[in-house]
């Protein structure tokens, strides 16, 4: 049974040149969700989050394998970050940081193989996240860049996007900045993580 690997497949999604943002048109694609707020290091609202996604994720994988006869790789963990300014990003102010945890769902699960993975989650986890969902996202035209490093790291490379790429190309936000963790930081050393930078955008209105 051929495994499918959407890093693969979709590629354009998932790769982009490190020091440089290019632009991408993201399509609508489906995830299970969950919302939080709060420093990722410290929250344990996060890591509950993370835990349920992987979970019913799973959960959906093996069943699609052996009620389909599909075996895919889960696709890597993404976050929608959110502030009300954002310079909270830049300045890596993490106490004012909402979140959207999510992973990609293929398109041939359906929310009832959802329903279920949350049902069998349950069993181990107990009761679920109130925002857990299983959700269509659409973000369309986007800049992208790869950051090699610490999360810590990406301040300066954020600073670039929102002070000098955005304005000299006339475009501004259209979304929130969202996050494409291709490294497990369980396993790979904080300088060699690789992560996409995504900012969906649109045209700067006239003055």
């Amino acid at each position: 049974m051929e495994k499918i690997d959407f890093r693969t497949r979709d590629r354009l999604l998932y790769t982009a040149p490190a020091g440089r943002f290019v632009e991408v048109e993201v399509p609508s694609m489906t995830f299970v969700q969950i919302d939080g707020d709060g420093d990722p290091n410290t929250a344990p609202a996060y890591r509950r989050a993370l835990e349920w996604l992987y979970s019913t994720a799973y959960a959906m994988k093996f069943a699609a394998k052996a009620s389909l006869g599909i075996d895919y790789v889960v696709p890597p963990l993404e976050g929608l970050w959110h502030a009300d300014d954002p310079a909270a990003f830049v300045r890596r102010r993490k106490d004012q940081w909402r979140w959207t945890m999510m992973i990609m769902v293929p398109p041939f699960v359906d929310g009832s193989a959802f329903d279920a993975a949350v049902a069998k989650s349950c069993g181990k986890l107990g009761d679920p996240p109130p925002t857990l969902r299983f959700q269509a996202y659409a973000e369309g035209r986007c800049l992208q860049t790869l950051h090699l490093g610490s999360y810590g790291d990406e301040g300066p490379v954020l600073a670039r996007l929102h002070d000098d790429v955005m304005p000299n190309s006339r475009l501004t936000f259209n979304g929130p900045h969202h996050e494409i963790y291709l490294s497990d930081p369980r396993r790979v050393e904080p300088g060699r993580l690789r992560t996409i930078l995504r900012q969906p955008v649109r045209p700067l209105e006239p003055a």
